[in-house]
Formats: structure tokens, C-alpha cells, sequence
């Protein structure tokens, strides 16, 4: 099955809306970087880098890295969502400010096998580059009013997942229609045929 296409809940998910939210749905259901090979695969499917490009210097820095800024980001987009900003808000602030610095991987138009013009690197990317441009996202995400009106956190069941509400009249109310959606659909019909049997 394709990355991306949000129909097994145990697979990596690009459909939160934005990078950084993406980013933020590998903690559900379980922790999704578990091993590099998948943090590369994240970082190919979340369109940092363009396919074929070289990840072979990654390594398990790279998982701890990613899991820190996935954790501050979390922090002010959750922060963002509540009442009143947690008491670690400005820490999480400074720190994904801080990592924002960092230039984004610098692309370079090639043109591939049938003569079009496609993405590339300039080199193979370095880690802080793309972490940087995952921080410059969530900060773009969060001074957006319009943006950061449209988070939503989702209504599924013990989801903690939080996306970009771009559907029209703002009336979505899933992280994802197959996968929290679906799961409502059935526990309803559920509950109405435990109700007929009654």
C-alpha cells in the first residue's frame, strides 16, 4: 500500500494538512520511528526530499532529533489548541525558533529520463536542514490566524491526532474519514442494533 493513503491506522500518515502535523501523527498508534529506515521513509512521504534521494548518511541521531522537535512542536501546537499556554510553551518556543534557523535543503531543477524538468537536492541533505524546514512549517502554521484557526484535534476515540480543517463550512471532525470516521460509523451502528435487540 501507498504512504500516504491514511487507510491502515499502523501506517506512516500524510494527511494531517501540514508537515508539521504530519509529524506529529507518527506518536499514533504507537511510536512510528522506531528505526531510521522508517524516519527516511517519513521524510520521502512528508515531500522533504524528493524520492531517490540519498539517506544513506542517517542515523539513529537523526530518530532522536526528530522525536525532540516532533515533542516541542506538539508542545505549542497543543499549547495553541488549550485555554491558556502550558508552563513549558515558551521553552518549546525558544527551541523550535531556534531549530527554524537552519537553511532547508537547497533544490535544483534536473531534467529526468523523458526530458522534464524534476526536483533534486544540491547534496544529500543534512539533518538539521530538514528539521529546520519542519520547524519553519509549524511556525508558519502557528502565527497563520487563518491557519491556526482551522487545528482541530480529532473526535475519534483515544486520538490524539491534530490536523488542518480545510473542508468547506469547517465541519470536519476526523483525523481521517477511513480510519477515526469509520471506526464512529461502526460503533453507532453498533450501539443501534444493540438498542433494536433490547
Amino acid at each position: 500500500m501507498a504512504l500516504g493513503t491514511a487507510t491502515d491506522p499502523y501506517e506512516l500518515r500524510f494527511d494531517a494538512g501540514r508537515i508539521s502535523l504530519d509529524l506529529l501523527a507518527t506518536t499514533h498508534p504507537e511510536e512510528r520511528f522506531d528505526s531510521v529506515e522508517v524516519l527516511c521513509a517519513w521524510i520521502v512521504g512528508a515531500g522533504l526530499v524528493p524520492p531517490g534521494t540519498p539517506l544513506a548518511h542517517a542515523g539513529p541521531p537523526w530518530l532522536v532529533d526528530f522525536r525532540e522537535l516532533r515533542g516541542r512542536i506538539g508542545q505549542l501546537v497543543r499549547g495553541t489548541l488549550a485555554p491558556a499556554p502550558w508552563p513549558s510553551y515558551d521553552i518549546a518556543l525558544a527551541r523550535v525558533n531556534d531549530v527554524a534557523l537552519a537553511a532547508p535543503p537547497a533544490p535544483r531543477a534536473v531534467r529526468g529520463e523523458d526530458g522534464t524538468l524534476v526536483r533534486e537536492l544540491d547534496h544529500p541533505p543534512e539533518c538539521a536542514a530538514l528539521l529546520g524546514a519542519v520547524a519553519r512549517d509549524a511556525l508558519e502554521l502557528l502565527t497563520d490566524p487563518v491557519a491556526r484557526a482551522a487545528l482541530r484535534e480529532c473526535e475519534g476515540d483515544n486520538c490524539p491526532i491534530v490536523y488542518l480543517d480545510t473542508s468547506r463550512g469547517r465541519r470536519r471532525r476526523w483525523c481521517s474519514s477511513e480510519v477515526c470516521g469509520n471506526r464512529e460509523r461502526v460503533a453507532r451502528h453498533r450501539r443501534r442494533m444493540a438498542l433494536t435487540r433490547a
